[in-house]
C-alpha cells in the first residue's frame, strides 16, 4: 500500500495500472512530496514483480508473493502458480522440480499420478504426507513440461530458500535432478547424486528419484526404496536428539 494520502490496492502490474500509478505519484510530487512510504507488504509485492530481493515474514506472505510473481516469463502461460503445501512446522521438506499439467490446474503440488506415488512412498516409511511440506524448485509450470531455463531457475530459487528459512526443516528431500542440483550445487545426474548425503545451509539433504521418473522406469524403485529407508533412519536420528 502506498502511503500518499490514498490507499492503492496492488493487483499484478498492467500498463493501465502502471500509468495510473505514475499519475498518482506525479500528483504527489506536484504537492511537494519527494518520496512515498511503502509498507512491508508493498515492498514484498514490488520485489516479486521486478526480481528484487525476496524476503518474507510468514509463509502466508510468501505464498501471496508467489501468486503475484512476475520475476520470469513463466507467469505468462501458467494457469495457477504452485507455492507448495503442508505443515509449516514440518521436519521434512520435499522439493520437486516443477508443476505438471494437473498441478497447474489445481495450484497444488504433486496431485497427479506422481503425487499419488509420492504419498505411497511416504506411507511406506510411516510418514504422513500432511506432516511434511511439499514444494518445487520452480513454482510455475514450464510450457509443455519442458525443462526450466537457467533464468527461470534463478528467478524462482529465492522463494525456495525463503521457504526453507521459514520452515526450518531437519531434512530436505530432493526429488529429481533439477531439485538435487539446486540444493547440492552440483551439476550431475540424479543417479550420480543419490545415495549420498549433502547439506544445504546446514540442513541435511537427501536426493532421490522423482516419482514421475519411477513411474516411467520402475526398475529404479529398488534404489529409491534404499533412499526412503535412509530418510527414515535420519529422521529418527535427528528427532531423537530433540
Amino acid at each position: 500500500m502506498i502511503s500518499a494520502g490514498r490507499n492503492v490496492f496492488f493487483e499484478p502490474p498492467t500498463n493501465t495500472i502502471i500509468s495510473e500509478l505514475i499519475v498518482c505519484l506525479e500528483n504527489e510530487k506536484s504537492r511537494g512530496r519527494s518520496f512515498v512510504a511503502l509498507g512491508r507488504g508493498g515492498r514484498e509485492i514490488l520485489a516479486s514483480w521486478q526480481g528484487g530481493p525476496v524476503n518474507f515474514d510468514t509463509m502466508e506472505s510468501l505464498e501471496d508473493g508467489v501468486l503475484r510473481c512476475r520475476r520470469c516469463g513463466l507467469f505468462r502461460n501458467r494457469s495457477r502458480p504452485v507455492p507448495g503445501e503442508g505443515s509449516s512446522q514440518a521436519r521434512i521438506m520435499i522439493v520437486g522440480e516443477g508443476p505438471g499439467a494437473e498441478e497447474d490446474r489445481e495450484g497444488r503440488p504433486f496431485v497427479g499420478p506422481a503425487g499419488q506415488l509420492l504419498t505411497k512412498m511416504l506411507q511406506a516409511i510411516q510418514i504422513d504426507r500432511r506432516d511434511v511440506f511439499i514444494t518445487n524448485r520452480v513454482k510455475c509450470r514450464p510450457p509443455g513440461n519442458r525443462k526450466p531455463e537457467p533464468e527461470e531457475l534463478s528467478a524462482c530459487f529465492p522463494y525456495l530458500k525463503e521457504q526453507i528459512r521459514l520452515i526450518k526443516p531437519l531434512i530436505l528431500v530432493a526429488l529429481g535432478a533439477f531439485a538435487a542440483q539446486g540444493l547440492t550445487g552440483m551439476d550431475r545426474s540424479i543417479s550420480a547424486l543419490r545415495g549420498k548425503s549433502y547439506f544445504f545451509q546446514d540442513i541435511l539433504c537427501i536426493p532421490t528419484y522423482h516419482p514421475a521418473y519411477l513411474l516411467r522406469s520402475p526398475e529404479f524403485k529398488r534404489p529409491a526404496w534404499e533412499d526412503l529407508q535412509k530418510i527414515r533412519r535420519e529422521f529418527d536420528r535427528l528427532t531423537g536428539s530433540l
